[in-house]
């Protein structure tokens, strides 16, 4: 468990790690924090949008949509491998999740699998929007899985968190299959390599 980052040092711990960074609007500012708590944190998800075309993709987490306002996550990863920041405080991405997955990721082992929606997730976890259409037939560009390692990598360099702190909205949420063409344990070896 750690504070949450100031938005400039998260800023920072991004470009620190390589990843081109868009700042949109005054995303330092852009949360839900009027509805729950931020922090502590522990750990970093990573989400599919369902979305296509950058630009959009961008516009839809900042702003959200009727029924869950944005922003939808902290960062948007679009195919270029860039990173969008559209928000910084809570957000509306995680969702309710299973607490015994929440205690596996502070302790650091191994995931159990998901079976309650019980524990708020939005005030634990930084989240990353990946723009793909989710249907597993959408390519995932080099440059995208890249910027996800790079992303998490930060964030987890600057906790002093390993990979095991990285997981995939699949693994926290009932019925979530997100992200769907790469798997979370290929990721977190990249993470891990990274991280070495």
């Amino acid at each position: 468990m750690a504070p949450p980052m100031s938005a400039s040092s998260f800023l920072a711990a991004l470009k620190d790690e390589g990843l081109t960074v868009v700042e949109v609007g005054d995303w330092e500012h852009h949360n839900r924090n009027t509805k729950g708590a931020w922090g502590p944190m522990n750990g970093v998800m990573i989400h599919h949008t369902v979305t296509s075309g950058s630009e959009s993709t961008v516009r839809i987490c900042r702003a959200g949509h009727p029924d869950l306002p944005g922003p939808l996550c902290h960062g948007v990863i679009t195919k270029d491998g860039r990173v969008h920041l559209v928000g910084y405080g809570r957000a509306n991405h995680a969702g309710l999740g299973d607490d015994d997955v929440l205690r596996a990721v502070i302790a650091e082992k191994a995931l159990p699998h998901d079976n309650e929606a019980n524990t708020d997730g939005n005030s634990r976890f930084y989240g990353f929007e990946c723009e793909n259409l989710g249907d597993g037939d959408d390519p995932w560009p080099e440059a995208q899985l890249e910027a996800i390692e790079k992303a998490a990598a930060a964030i987890c360099r600057h906790h002093g968190w390993t990979e095991r702190s990285v997981i995939g909205h699949l693994e926290w949420q009932p019925g979530k299959i997100d992200p769907k063409g790469f798997t979370m344990a290929s990721m977190r070896a990249r993470i891990h390599n990274r991280l070495k």
